[in-house]
């Protein structure tokens, strides 16, 4: 389990009015999941993943409950996260977590935008 940085919890209220941590984590298994589903891209935005979760772009709703979708453009990258947030319901040992994370292109960036429920977006 890695540390990758803290949410502000105003920005995911829309999924949960009770997120139980700001902490966010990611596991050695996701990341394993991450690089064989979209190689190289967890490389590419392993030095963007505390600032996407500090300064989102845009908070979307996922289609699973008490999970969002982060997206982070820095530096032209366009990056995707799928993060799931830790309710009062969920076991006391679990934190927020990175579920997946990809480098998408900006047709798919302006697509998600276009087609999600917008739950934050930077002003």
């Amino acid at each position: 389990m890695h540390f990758v940085g803290r949410i502000d919890r105003e920005k995911f209220a829309e999924i949960s009015m009770i997120i139980t941590t700001d902490e966010v984590i990611i596991t050695d298994e996701r990341i394993a999941h991450i690089e064989e589903r979209h190689p190289g891209d967890f490389a590419t935005l392993k030095p963007y993943l505390q600032q996407a979760l500090q300064e989102p772009d845009f908070v979307l709703e996922a289609p699973r409950p008490n999970t969002a979708i982060v997206l982070k453009n820095i530096d032209a990258v366009f990056g995707k996260l799928v993060v799931r947030l830790h309710v009062p319901q969920d076991p006391i040992e679990r934190k927020n977590s990175i579920i997946t994370a990809m480098v998408i292109d900006e047709r798919t960036w302006n697509r998600l935008v276009k087609n999600k429920k917008v739950l934050y977006k930077r002003a």
